[in-house]
């Protein structure tokens, strides 16, 4: 396994000669990311009450952290700046408004998703990538439950609600990571 405070640390320059803005911020040091939370909660009826603790966030190049961010560790942190750099370089590909309305239009904001979904498809496909590197691929199928979970239940709004279409997408990312990586 390689040293993860080195890939932290050579992430987050990668991240700030790409991204020059780009900033670390705290979820409750935020108005809008409290107001994000409280309509988050609203909109799921409850099924969405962790967006403050424990979800992190890109809004307009900014990694809106919740307060578990302090306590994660090297690697976590590795794999979610990975995660997080797709979204940002989605966000420069199709600009804040583009970024915005794939994320919340095509088809509803909750219940089928289907542009959100594909955003986070590429992006847990990151997740799934840095994870492999640091723990080999074998360690990917626990990954499983929690990213099904992710996609098909409140969490992200129901947004693809078809556990048979993540797992084929699971199996398929799975399978080009060990190809990529034998």
């Amino acid at each position: 396994m390689a040293d993860a405070e080195a890939l932290l640390e050579e992430l987050l320059g990668e991240l700030q000669a790409e991204f020059p803005s780009f900033r670390i911020a705290k979820k409750r040091d935020s108005r809008l990311q409290r107001a994000i939370h409280v309509a988050l909660a609203i909109l799921t009826l409850g099924g969405q009450r962790r967006y403050l603790t424990e979800y992190h966030t890109v809004l307009f190049g900014t990694l809106w952290v919740p307060d578990a961010w302090d306590a994660a560790s090297d690697e976590s942190r590795y794999v979610l700046l990975r995660h997080e750099r797709v979204h940002l370089r989605q966000r420069r590909r199709l600009g804040d408004v583009g970024m915005a309305f794939v994320y919340l239009v095509p088809y509803f904001p909750i219940f089928l998703a289907y542009g959100r979904a594909r955003l986070e498809w590429e992006a847990y496909e990151e997740t799934l990538r840095a994870t492999a590197e640091l723990h080999g691929p074998d360690a990917l199928e626990a990954l499983r439950p929690g990213i099904v979970r992710r996609f098909v239940g409140p969490d992200y709004g129901w947004m693809w609600p078809f556990p048979r279409r993540i797992h084929a997408w699971f199996d398929d990312a799975v399978r080009r990571i060990r190809v990529g990586s034998v």
